[in-house]
C-alpha cells in the first residue's frame, strides 16, 4: 500500500523550517518536498550584496539565533548559512530537487503530483513563499523597447551595467538598495509610484516590527492603534553611503516603453539601457490550482494559516494574509507553532 503521512511540506525555505521545528516535537509522520538543490530557499535568488533591515537578533527562526548580534545586519550568504545550518542542526526530512506540480484532494487524502511521482498526505502545509514569483507591471509598448528589462529577482549585481544608463523601478528597500550599487558604476534613474520614504538612520526592522505588532494586538483586543508615520526604507549602510553621495532623485512611475527607453504621457522620454523592476512578487501557489480555491487575486481564503474552504490545508509565510509578520524570518514562527497545534487537533 502506497504510503500516506501525516503532513507533507511543500517548500524548503524559512517557512518551511519553521513549520518543520514544530512538527519534529509531536509524533507526527511528516516530509518536507523542497524544489531546489540545496538549502536557503528563495535567498539563493537574491541579488548577492542584499542585506537584511534588521539585526541579526531579529532575523532568527525559533530555536537558533542567527550569528551577529543586535547591531549587526546580515547579508544574503550569511542567511543562506544560518538556513543550512539550521536545517542540518534539527536533521528535518527533506527531499531535494522534488517540484510539486498539482494538489488534489480525494475524500480525505491530499495527493500531491510531482516531478518524482506522487506522495499522498493527510494534511499540506504550503510554504512555497511570497519570493518566487516575480511581478511586473503590464506597460504598454514593452515590445518595441531594444534594451534589458529585469526584476530584482533576476539581478545579480551591477556588473552588466557597468558605463550604461539603467532605470530602477520601486521605491521599497530592494530598490533602494539595488539603486544604490548600481548607481556607482551607471548613471540611473529612480521611478517611483509613491514618493518615497527613509526611516531616520537608528530606526531599522527592529522598530518597524514593534509597532507592527502593537498594530496587530490592538487588531486582535478590537482596539485602534494608531501607528507613527515614519517611513519605509531601511538606512542599512549601503543605503546610508548613497545617502552621502545624493543618488535619490526620484521620477514618477512612466506611462510606456520607446524603442530607447522609458516615457511619459506628458511628451517627456529618457533613454535607458536597462530597466530594474523592484516590484514586488506575486503568491506562488499555482501548484494548489486543482483545488479550485485559488481568487481572482491569486490568493486563497483563510483565516491566517488556515485554509477555509480546503479543510486539511494550511498556508504559512505568504505575508499578512496568513498570520501577522509570517514572511519574515523572525515572524514566521508564531504562525508555524500554530499552524502545528491546529493540525494536531485536525488529525486527532
Amino acid at each position: 500500500m502506497e504510503k500516506v503521512y501525516d503532513v507533507i511540506v511543500i517548500g524548503g525555505g524559512q517557512s518551511a523550517l519553521a513549520v518543520a521545528y514544530y512538527l519534529r516535537r509531536t509524533t507526527l509522520d511528516y516530509i518536507i518536498l523542497d524544489k531546489e538543490a540545496m538549502p536557503g530557499g528563495a535567498w539563493q535568488h537574491t541579488w548577492d550584496s542584499l542585506t537584511l533591515f534588521s539585526p541579526a537578533l531579529w532575523s532568527s527562526l525559533p530555536g537558533v539565533i542567527m550569528p551577529g548580534g543586535n547591531n549587526y545586519y546580515p547579508t544574503r550568504d550569511e542567511t543562506i548559512d544560518y538556513l543550512r545550518n539550521y536545517e542540518m542542526r534539527y536533521n528535518f526530512p527533506v527531499q531535494r530537487s522534488v517540484t510539486v506540480s498539482a494538489v488534489r484532494r480525494e475524500e480525505n487524502i491530499f495527493i500531491l503530483s510531482t516531478d518524482k511521482g506522487d506522495y499522498k498526505a493527510r494534511a499540506v502545509i504550503s510554504a512555497t513563499g511570497s519570493y518566487v514569483n516575480p511581478y511586473i507591471p503590464a506597460i504598454p509598448d514593452r515590445e518595441l523597447y531594444k534594451g534589458t528589462v529585469l526584476h530584482s529577482a533576476q539581478y545579480k549585481n551591477p556588473a552588466a551595467f557597468a558605463g550604461k544608463k539603467v532605470a530602477v523601478v520601486g521605491e521599497g528597500n530592494s530598490g533602494a538598495q539595488i539603486l544604490a550599487e548600481v548607481s556607482k558604476v551607471a548613471s540611473t534613474l529612480w521611478i517611483v509610484q509613491e514618493a518615497p520614504s527613509f526611516l531616520s538612520g537608528e530606526i531599522d526592522g527592529r522598530y518597524l516590527f514593534d509597532v507592527a505588532t502593537m498594530v496587530y494586538k490592538a487588531k486582535q483586543e478590537g482596539r485602534t492603534y494608531q501607528a507613527p508615520t515614519l517611513g519605509h526604507i531601511v538606512q542599512v549602510p549601503a543605503v546610508k553611503e548613497a545617502i552621502e553621495r545624493d543618488i535619490y532623485h526620484s521620477l514618477p512611475a512612466f506611462d510606456r516603453f520607446t524603442e530607447n527607453g522609458i516615457g511619459w504621457n506628458g511628451g517627456q522620454e529618457a533613454a535607458v539601457d536597462a530597466v530594474i523592476f523592484c516590484t514586488g512578487f506575486s503568491p506562488a501557489l499555482q501548484h494548489l490550482a486543482p483545488l479550485n480555491a485559488t481568487r481572482a487575486d491569486g490568493k486563497i481564503h483563510t483565516n491566517e494559516t488556515i485554509a477555509i474552504d480546503i479543510p486539511g490545508l494550511w498556508l504559512v509565510g505568504y505575508g499578512q494574509w496568513t498570520g501577522f509578520a509570517s514572511a519574515t524570518l523572525i515572524g514566521v514562527g508564531r504562525t508555524a507553532r500554530k499552524t502545528v497545534e491546529e493540525i494536531q487537533l485536525y488529525l486527532q
